[in-house]
């Protein structure tokens, strides 16, 4: 058809919905939607596709946020393994984009392929001092890759091109991607007609397929009697694969949160406490031939002297930039394949070990006044129902996880470990209870909870996540008094520039943002303050971090210092 018999034809309009059903097609099941002007046309083409039922849309109205919470839905499709579909955040042009940056860098580094969906101008305008324009592309770079679209005409042809840009960039890789789209005005629909059908494939495929290609495995690796494996941040089938094969060869695991729930369901003898038993030197008893280290770990310094202190390193992780940051790992593999003669002797000692450590642990907790970090996460841990899927914020209470819990295969631990930042955690806990339809829980610190307190943000139009946040508030930073600057000597600049006290009122900022708020007082009333229920609320557990460094110190002196 002549572009001169098209009544007011729209190419904004029609990219958009070209854009939005090759998105579908390729996987995209859910997507934060951040308001704007000139992403009013995918706006649209986002609300039909949600009214139709063929994806899930949630509204956002700050971009750091809606970043996060894309980056937790797409671990909440990723939960055990299972990969149903893929997680999109949609913005306008100009600082919106920027905002997205820290999701960026997290999904980046943690190996989490959401898709960032980037409004631009027309590309005439950059350079020109244009309103909210400025030169998008790389702007994620050089850890996410800019795919930058053509503007949008009225000429046959481009529905392939629009179609084959996406498929082309959606393929295995488990990596985020960058889509920035310019559009032109009008940025509202208006007419119908276009030169050519704007249908995909009739199968209702993607334009063009990938087929994820199977890593290949090498034969199995012979492995000395005593090979200790540390389970980092891994995703689920790793963790338990290389779960299975330790438990065949009586290798003890040491597990951090992050892969602990994969791991822990293999039958593999997971150390509880292998992480404080390795922040000293070990005895010759318990000192490996050598390591197995699964996905990345990042949470204890004892690891990583373990690694440089034994001598042969082996490394499993199927992401792409496997990590091996002091460079020591002989071998790189996607899953372990491995042959060895078990020592069973050198398996019990660690095992004792580990229950020497357990009781050394709960005889503190019992003797020291509820709650310290350690209390609320043991009491958490071991009061979530069965198929709960929990978030750990970084800094304390994470390593409080590893430190005081016992593993659980039945409750799926979920971590942002690929910077380790604080950014974004209720946001992304929130995309984890949304995506996986398990009972969401999320323990954070109060400057985590704070750092994101507009991830309570959510309009009355929005599907509001069944999720319990509990907040662990000593008034500041309790991570740093368990580093060098929490050390005595360092005492007068410290309270200021490290332990930065805040005094705010949890329990006002909740009620202004509509959330229910709780603040047990003890053990038991945190019990029943934790119990399953829906919507969103927040628990808020006070403690005092004055005496963090001393309990560190006897847990240490008790158990490692022996």
């Amino acid at each position: 058809m002549p572009a001169a018999d098209i009544p007011e034809l729209n190419p904004s309009t029609a990219l958009a919905g070209v854009i939005v059903d090759e998105l579908i097609r390729n996987g995209v099941r859910h997507v934060v939607l951040c308001p704007g002007s000139r992403n009013a046309p995918l706006s649209f083409a986002l609300h039909a596709a949600d009214a139709a039922g063929r994806l899930r849309l949630h509204v956002r109205i700050d971009e750091r946020s809606a970043g996060f919470l894309a980056l937790g839905l797409s671990k909440g499709l990723a939960l055990e393994g299972r990969r149903d579909g893929l997680a999109a955040v949609v913005c306008t042009s100009g600082t919106a984009v920027a905002n997205l940056h820290p999701a960026a860098l997290e999904a980046a580094h943690a190996g989490e392929p959401i898709v960032l969906l980037t409004a631009d101008r027309p590309t005439a305008l950059i350079g020109s001092g244009a309103n909210q324009t400025t030169r998008q592309h790389g702007i994620f770079e050089p850890v996410v890759s800019t795919v930058d679209f053509p503007e949008a005409e009225v000429r046959a042809g481009q529905n392939a091109v629009w179609r084959g840009l996406i498929s082309r960039n959606l393929g295995p890789a488990r990596v985020p991607v960058h889509f920035n789209v310019p559009f032109r005005e009008p940025l509202v629909p208006a007419g119908s007609g276009w030169p050519e059908p704007l249908e995909g494939r009739p199968d209702g495929g993607p334009w063009t397929r990938f087929a994820a290609p199977g890593a290949p495995v090498g034969a199995p690796r012979t492995f000395p009697a005593r090979t200790l494996v540390v389970v980092g941040t891994a995703p689920y089938p790793t963790a338990r694969q290389a779960g299975e094969v330790a438990a065949g060869l009586g290798w003890p695991v040491v597990t951090e949160p992050g892969g602990r729930s994969g791991a822990a369901g293999s039958g593999a003898d997971i150390l509880r406490h292998g992480a404080l038993l390795l922040a000293g030197d070990l005895p010759a008893r318990l000192r490996p031939e050598a390591v197995v280290v699964v996905g990345r770990p990042t949470l204890g310094r004892g690891v990583q002297r373990l690694l440089r202190e034994t001598p042969r390193v082996h490394v499993i992780d199927d992401a792409t930039g496997y990590a091996d940051a002091q460079y020591v790992a002989a071998s790189v593999d996607p899953e372990l394949n491995a042959v060895a003669e078990p020592d069973p002797a050198w398996s019990a000692a660690w095992l004792a070990a580990d229950k020497m450590a357990a009781s050394t642990i709960e005889a503190h907790l019992a003797a020291e006044p509820w709650p310290t970090g350690l209390h609320v996460a043991r009491d958490l841990v071991v009061a979530l129902p069965s198929g709960a899927a929990l978030f750990l914020g970084s800094s304390n209470v994470v390593r409080d996880v590893e430190l005081a819990t016992e593993p659980r295969s039945d409750v799926a631990m979920v971590v942002s470990r690929g910077l380790a930042g604080i950014d974004g955690s209720i946001s992304t806990a929130a995309g984890i209870a949304l995506a996986s339809g398990r009972p969401g829980y999320a323990l954070l610190g109060d400057l985590t909870f704070l750092h994101e307190i507009g991830g309570l943000l959510i309009g009355p139009s929005e599907q509001r996540p069944d999720l319990t946040i509990v907040v662990l508030n000593d008034n500041g930073g309790g991570i740093f008094a368990l580093l060098e600057q929490g050390a005595p000597e360092y005492a007068a600049a410290f309270e200021r520039v490290f332990g930065t006290p805040h005094d705010t009122d949890l329990a006002a900022l909740c009620a202004g943002y509509g959330v229910p708020h709780r603040r047990p007082q003890s053990a038991a009333e945190f019990a029943a303050a934790i119990r399953p229920g829906p919507g969103l609320r927040v628990v808020e557990v006070r403690a005092d971090r004055a005496g963090l460094r001393d309990l560190h110190a006897r847990l240490r002196a008790a158990v490692v210092d022996r």
